[in-house]
């Protein structure tokens, strides 16, 4: 395992790379309503790497074909937008971006209720903020990867919900995914030790059932949906391990 070390002049080229991942981020998940189709979503990635000259960082990555992933329900990631897939009301849209510049990349992701009034569902949503945050949390110089899972997963099982192993956080820097890896499970003082200069992407994935945590991709090759079909949520951000603590690089501070 190679894990990348910024360097604080790369550390800064990756904040601007950051910053605009968080901006279509929220530019993307404000836009969803009802009736919209999930291609519109990814017209806006377009139009805004066009107006700013960047690149959307998942457009053929590994062939993949969107701009962003906007997965939908039991759509767990990598939903392909379609102008043919139309957002309902009580949909749970999930919309994953990140932004290329200057050689770097950022990676973010939010969960968006769609007219949703189900308690339990509203309450999934709740807890896989809960989850991220108390991952960012864990984080720190010399604090284990599995401290970090650890603290996402109590969050999760407490409230009696199942956590994804199929698909994990990451690096990220150069490219989209580095090392390490980043799960959302773990054992207290096991795996990596988080280094200064470290950035890593923290994103759980959550969902309604423990059965949900086993998961399947569709025909397409791309979408990653649970087992049972029950209901999941994700967000994520890209976070730099600092000299004592961490530093959210795809705020805003306020969310999630």
């Amino acid at each position: 395992m190679k894990v990348d070390i910024k360097t604080k002049a790369e550390i800064d080229r990756m904040r601007e790379a950051c910053r605009m991942s968080a901006e279509i981020r929220d530019i993307c998940a404000n836009a969803v309503i009802p009736g919209m189709t999930t291609g519109e979503i990814d017209d806006l990635v377009i139009e805004y790497c066009r107006k700013h000259g960047v690149r959307a960082s998942f457009y053929q990555y590994s062939g993949f074909p969107g701009h962003l992933c906007v997965s939908i329900n039991d759509e767990v990631i990598h939903g392909i937008p379609s102008h043919n897939r139309i957002i309902m009301p009580g949909d749970l849209v999930k919309t994953d971006v990140g932004i290329f510049k200057n050689g770097f990349n950022g990676d973010t992701s939010r969960t968006v209720m769609v007219g949703v009034n189900d308690p339990e569902t509203i309450r999934l949503v709740e807890t896989t903020k809960a989850c991220l945050r108390a991952g960012i949390a864990a984080c720190g110089p010399g604090v284990h990867l599995g401290d970090v899972g650890y603290a996402i997963e109590q969050v999760a099982l407490e409230a009696g919900f199942g956590v994804v192993r199929d698909w994990i956080g990451h690096g990220v820097g150069r490219t989209v995914h580095e090392d390490p890896q980043v799960p959302n499970y773990g054992k207290p003082g096991t795996k990596l030790a988080l280094r200064p200069g470290m950035t890593i992407a923290i994103e759980p994935m959550i969902t309604m059932t423990k059965a949900g945590e086993k998961t399947d991709i569709l025909d397409d090759d791309w979408t990653v949906v649970t087992r049972d079909r029950s209901l999941a949520a994700h967000f994520e951000h890209t976070v730099l391990i600092t000299d004592d603590g961490c530093e959210i690089l795809t705020l805003p501070a306020d969310y999630p």
